[in-house]
């Protein structure tokens, strides 16, 4: 019949409809699929960054007779940058240990920065006389027992009781950082030269700043926003400030 032909061509025209619009089916699922995958690994954060789990912290010697000689940094920032760093270890839970060395003898008391987060009466302070913690039998049994691979050091002096722990810790197949800021030592040549053996043994530099807020990471983290912030105004300078304006200035 003469309408043959057409009714063949509009079936055909069907099909070729139908087969297009399955392609463009696969085509979108395949590119939403795609853009999800891509949406979700781009929020993994790498390994790399510290959070509150996956690290203890160690504050080694922070004590008033090993402050007079530090020279690389004024006395008055690195109280600052040590109180920072003892309150986000305080805010976020970190597993922490305090040493000092010959406490009653010749170095006397830990900074209030440090015992305002972790008081002496309710804290363990570990003493002891070696210069590397590392080689003290109570300071490394606390360190090794908290089954923590990754270990982040501040303290006095960057050149000796901060780079014996790291370059033990790092030869035992520890990951270490260190806050570089909340170091100190007695000129900045000894401070700067420990930072680079330290980091040529494969440590990690960091800040106390950077510290805190790599811990905080999202400031919809309400649980802890409002810690954070407070730190960071009362300690953390022009920044504090600034956070401090913002509030009272753009209600929120």
């Amino acid at each position: 019949m003469p309408g043959n032909g057409a009714l063949g061509q509009s079936i055909h025209d069907n099909r070729l409809h139908t087969l297009k619009n399955t392609k463009m089916r696969k085509l979108i699922l395949s590119s939403i699929i795609s853009l999800t995958s891509l949406y979700a690994f781009s929020q993994k954060p790498s390994p790399a960054l510290l959070n509150p789990g996956n690290h203890l912290l160690v504050m080694v010697d922070y004590q008033s007779q090993m402050a007079f000689a530090t020279n690389n940094i004024p006395i008055e920032l690195l109280r600052s940058n040590t109180a920072i760093v003892a309150g986000a270890s305080k805010i976020f839970n970190i597993p922490t240990i305090v040493t000092t060395v010959a406490a009653k003898s010749f170095s006397g008391p830990v900074f209030p920065e440090v015992t305002d987060s972790y008081p002496q009466a309710t804290s363990t302070f570990l003493d002891r006389t070696t210069m590397n913690s590392w080689e003290d039998a109570n300071v490394y049994k606390a360190i090794t027992g908290k089954a923590k691979k990754t270990i982040v050091l501040g303290g006095l002096w960057t050149s000796v009781c901060i780079v014996g722990p790291a370059l033990s810790a790092i030869s035992e197949g520890y990951n270490v950082y260190f806050i570089t800021d909340a170091c100190g030592d007695v000129s900045k040549e000894a401070h700067d030269q420990a930072v680079t053996r330290m980091v040529q043994a494969g440590a990690h530099p960091i800040t106390a700043m950077q510290y805190l807020l790599e811990l905080q990471r999202d400031w919809a983290r309400s649980e802890t926003y409002k810690a954070t912030t407070e730190l960071v105004k009362k300690y953390g300078g022009a920044y504090g400030i600034g956070i401090q304006y913002g509030q009272e200035m753009i209600k929120h």
